[in-house]
């Protein structure tokens, strides 16, 4: 007698298992691979961050709409000046205005080296460490998007990275914007460290105020901020933009602090 032919959908079935332990420990695990492959592939879902995310920031001093300004004509920015006039506010609000409109792929936040120098002092790991230094950050961001979880979520997706001038040697950064923060606290050396990372598509803005330089405590070292707004005003594709005492945005007390101070001539 001739055998009946197997019709394709019982083909395609999974030859069936006998009824002992063994079998069904194996299909179990075939099941259960199959399952994480699935999982594996499809991937986490991704946070899409669009303009509607971010709050609305306007200039509100002259200075601050000359950052505006340079930005937007697509300048490499050097802001420096005075405390509390929100040079890193704006700088991470034009920044990640540009990230969301995919102009380029991430932000890239560098801190000064003085603080990195004594980082072995404190306790934890080197992200613990690190933390320390990321909150100012992480506050404005929280700001911006309305979320006091936006950084942490942009930094787990990779769309902002952190770190300081110990770890920027050998690197190229393409399709970035890099905002250098507390640049007084760098000797030209570093400075000139972190410039010359820049690669394609990569625009970059240093931050900074030199009264509040940390060098001058340090024998060794000299703030290589005067030297940057040298060579930073001999570029054409840099704009300097100098904060002063009538550009405080932060209180009315720091604002007369700084006053106060200056006419003192104790900073």
């Amino acid at each position: 007698m001739s055998r009946k032919a197997s019709s394709p959908k019982q083909r395609q079935q999974r030859p069936r298992r006998g009824s002992n332990k063994r079998d069904r420990d194996l299909e179990f695990l075939e099941t259960a691979l199959e399952n994480n492959v699935v999982a594996i592939h499809a991937g986490p879902d991704k946070k899409k961050w669009t303009k509607h995310d971010l709050k609305n920031i306007k200039p509100i001093t002259p200075r601050q709409e000359d950052f505006f300004h340079a930005f937007f004509e697509g300048k490499q920015i050097l802001a420096h000046g005075s405390a509390g006039t929100g040079k890193t506010m704006v700088a991470l609000y034009l920044a990640m205005s540009e990230v969301i409109k995919k102009e380029q792929s991430k932000l890239i936040i560098v801190r000064s080296a003085v603080q990195s120098r004594d980082i072995g002092f404190m306790p934890g790991d080197l992200d613990e460490k690190m933390a320390y230094y990321e909150m100012p950050y992480r506050d404005i961001m929280g700001d911006l998007f309305g979320k006091p979880t936006t950084y942490d979520n942009m930094k787990e997706q990779g769309v902002i990275q952190f770190m300081i001038t110990s770890y920027v040697r050998g690197l190229t950064w393409d399709d970035a914007i890099v905002v250098v923060d507390e640049v007084q606290n760098m000797t030209f050396h570093e400075i000139n460290s972190i410039i010359t990372r820049l690669g394609k598509n990569t625009r970059i803005i240093l931050i900074g105020d030199f009264v509040q330089t940390d060098l001058n405590k340090r024998s060794s070292d000299k703030t290589g901020i005067h030297d940057l707004i040298k060579v930073a005003k001999n570029m054409r594709k840099f704009e300097v933009v100098e904060f002063n005492k009538d550009d405080i945005v932060r209180s009315e007390l720091v604002k007369s602090w700084i006053e106060a101070c200056e006419d003192m001539r104790v900073l």
